[in-house]
């Protein structure tokens, strides 16, 4: 069973109204069109990947680096997701703080409703939560608890903890087509950096600790979390370069702005959308349909909508809004079996993959920030300071070349 480890800093406030109503619309269109392509259990497996779960966070316009990405991903997708949760075949139970203790009583009015075992189901969500809260004292208190069923009766937990001390968070998954055990190595990964010494007796090698626990209630604890894989989200608020694999990213600005790469087919189901929008089209296609290994950056996909609050650049809403309508316009016409526009949307992200070995960036990553901020009035760039304004002297930097 394989762990990641990454720090997020603990950030504060409300997502603002004009943002979360369009995360919810977004992430519905993504949930739906993974559903659609690929069924409910790939959902389930990307949303128990930590390193798919930030860049969709990303891709939605939240802070890159933060830990309200989860607090608002859930919450977003749980608003959006439930309202089609029959036609869908997805249910999202509890949230943050009071809504994590309504998780048992949202489980067993499914289960009623779907003829699931709701005290299975109920003993899953209490069990994750005192694993994470009791069986692995790394410092994290839990303060979410999402839980994530499909109609099939597999699930997903993505929960969050925080430390005070470090003004860290830590977020934990759980994937139950991956679970043979709640007391031995249950998680798919664990979302933090290490702290020095940590007590997890859910390691496969403190079996014999687990047999004696009693014994183990008055020892030092000797297990430390092993390390596999890390992502450290880093506590600084600018982008930079070294944030994003820059590769990818040229790659992806590349098809949207000089159409490299895309097929003729693609180019006519896709005409009348402007490079900005294909930009964040790009990065969609890529979250619905990209492989585990190309989330490994999750800042690039802040490339999309920005941030809330205006890192790496203002929320471009216009952008935000048509990207929503060709999205759904295309899961639209794919129930119906006319996929071509559906596939269009893939072959972007096809596109970009393609001309990613051969492709040779130049260093103008700062220029490339700098023209979404000097362009971001022209989207409806909006932060939570407010609506962005034309810049003082020459009108944006477009003409720059950036990769």
């Amino acid at each position: 069973m394989s762990r990641s480890y990454a720090d997020m800093p603990l950030h504060y406030g409300q997502v603002p109204a004009w943002l979360y109503q369009r995360m919810s619309k977004l992430g519905v269109a993504i949930v739906e069109a993974i559903v659609l392509e690929y069924g409910r259990g790939a959902l389930l497996q990307k949303l128990s990947d930590p390193f798919w779960f930030q860049s969709l966070g990303c891709v939605l316009g939240m802070d890159w680096h933060s830990s309200g990405i989860t607090t608002s991903v859930m919450g977003a997708l749980k608003r959006s997701v439930n309202e089609r949760s029959k036609e869908l075949g997805i249910y999202i139970c509890g949230g943050k703080g009071k809504f994590s203790r309504e998780t048992p009583n949202e489980l067993l009015r499914i289960a009623g409703q779907t003829g699931l075992n709701g005290d299975l189901l109920v003993r899953s969500s209490k069990l994750s939560a005192k694993v994470d809260n009791t069986a692995i004292q790394d410092g994290y208190q839990l303060y979410l608890h999402s839980f994530v069923l499909s109609s099939d009766g597999d699930w997903s937990v993505i929960q969050q903890g925080m430390n005070n001390a470090n003004g860290m968070a830590r977020r934990y998954h759980w994937h139950s087509p991956t679970l043979s055990s709640f007391v031995e190595e249950p998680h798919t990964f664990i979302y933090g950096q290490t702290q020095g010494q940590i007590l997890n007796i859910t390691d496969k090698l403190a079996a014999t600790s687990r047999a004696g626990i009693l014994d183990l209630a008055h020892e030092n604890p000797e297990k430390l979390l092993p390390e596999i894989r890390k992502l450290v989200m880093p506590s600084h608020h600018d982008l930079k370069s070294k944030d994003v694999d820059i590769k990818r990213l040229g790659s992806i600005l590349a098809v949207a702005y000089e159409k490299e790469n895309l097929d003729m087919e693609s180019l006519l189901l896709l005409e009348g959308l402007g490079p900005r929008t294909l930009q964040s089209l790009v990065l969609v296609s890529e979250v619905i349909h990209g492989t585990p290994s190309r989330f490994d950056d999750p800042a690039r996909f802040s490339f999309a909508h920005g941030g809330k609050d205006g890192h790496p650049f203002p929320v471009p809403t216009h952008v935000y809004d048509e990207t929503i309508q060709v999205l759904d316009n295309a899961v639209r016409r794919a129930k119906l079996g006319v996929n071509d526009k559906n596939e269009a949307i893939k072959n972007l992200s096809k596109a970009a993959q393609r001309l990613e070995d051969s492709f040779i960036p130049n260093n103008n990553f700062e220029q490339l920030i700098e023209r979404e901020r000097n362009d971001s009035w022209k989207y409806g760039g909006r932060t939570v300071f407010g609506k962005s304004n034309p810049p003082k002297g020459p009108e944006g930097s477009s003409q720059i070349e950036l990769f």
